[in-house]
């Protein structure tokens, strides 16, 4: 081995104790790309110079191998960021914040988390979500393999809507096995951009990290279909309002933001989405006054339009169904009639 002169940089060599901060695969689609670059893409609010000084101290692993910056990441490559000090989510804070629980027994609690609550903290939230209240609310609550007390799937902080927790490691167990195989039931209503020539229909396409915006989710077409994970999502037209829709989403499988990906990607952008691009005019005039209602939409709802409404599954020690159903939240509804009214009586449609 080199001889060493940055005391960091043998402790990160030579302490098997480090913990891990950040864990990246490098995807099928991946040109090669250097290694501070490749982590710019993938870790938010982090600046070139931290990670430059990450590598320099030994703390980036490719393979278990530690790099230097110019080392070129390619599909495939496990890329890894280990500090000294543990992350944020393995310092978990229990916090009294209130948790609207629609349902609890002492296997199962189902939850309505909030547009704008984070459900497990991550990078920049690391505080104020809906784990840290679990861990309030409930003692030995069963880790999931990302040692996450109490659970079993997740939706985004924007999205607002039902979430069942295992209270035991035999509910955990049931649950996570019924959402891997695909028993569970979620139904989500979304508001998109643009008309259905039908009623109803299925989305199916393999979902992945997106070739070039490293904080969006793509559906892989073409020659590279088979790259990224299955996923389908079965959608149905709930009220057509002119130049947007009200949808409902029944999914089979669970992947990063499937819903927002698969309508994007037949032309149906969830409005005011603005990671995927709805939070701009996709369809309708060129009118001042369409902008200016648009707008007045967008300030209503100001999150992506997404609700997950209806929850199912095998109760875990009854093995009784459980179905449980909220309302639509009040910025969607009253986003969704505004729409109502100017579908109603605008001349333009």
């Amino acid at each position: 081995m080199p001889q060493i002169t940055n005391p960091d940089k043998a402790d990160a060599l030579n302490d098997d104790h480090l913990h891990e901060h950040h864990h990246f695969t490098a995807g099928d689609g991946q040109e090669p790309l250097r290694v501070d670059k490749f982590l710019m893409n993938f870790i938010e609010n982090a600046t070139r110079s931290k990670i430059q000084q990450s590598i320099k101290d030994g703390y980036v692993r490719v393979n278990d191998q530690v790099v230097k910056a110019n080392y070129k990441v390619k599909a495939g490559d496990q890329v890894r960021v280990l500090f000294k000090h543990p992350t944020h989510e393995q310092l978990l804070v229990a916090q009294d914040i209130p948790l609207n629980i629609v349902y609890e027994d002492d296997a199962v609690v189902v939850v309505h988390k909030p547009a704008g609550m984070v459900v497990h903290p991550g990078h920049g939230n690391y505080e104020g979500t809906l784990i840290n209240a679990l861990i309030h609310h409930f003692d030995n609550l069963p880790n999931n393999t990302s040692n996450r007390p109490g659970l079993v799937h997740r939706i985004d902080k924007d999205t607002s809507g039902l979430l069942v927790v295992a209270k035991t490691e035999q509910a955990m167990a049931h649950l996570s096995a019924q959402f891997a195989a695909k028993t569970s039931e979620r139904e989500y209503v979304a508001i998109v951009w643009g008309n259905f020539n039908e009623e109803s229909g299925t989305v199916e396409g393999n979902i992945g990290r997106h070739p070039k915006n490293r904080l969006q989710n793509y559906v892989w077409s073409g020659e590279d279909a088979d790259k990224g994970k299955p996923a389908v999502t079965h959608w149905k037209v709930l009220e057509n309002l002119g130049y947007v829709t009200v949808i409902s989403c029944r999914l089979e499988t669970g992947r990063t933001h499937q819903i927002r990906v698969h309508m994007k990607h037949i032309g149906h952008t969830l409005f005011n989405d603005e990671r995927y691009g709805g939070d701009k005019i996709l369809k309708g005039t060129s009118f001042t006054k369409y902008r200016q209602f648009v707008d007045n939409c967008m300030k209503i709802l100001p999150r992506q339009a997404l609700h997950a409404r209806t929850l199912g599954f095998e109760h875990p020690v009854t093995k009784e169904w459980m179905s449980f159903s909220t309302d639509i939240p009040e910025d969607m509804q009253a986003c969704i009639e505004k729409w109502r009214v100017y579908a109603t009586n605008s001349k333009d449609l």
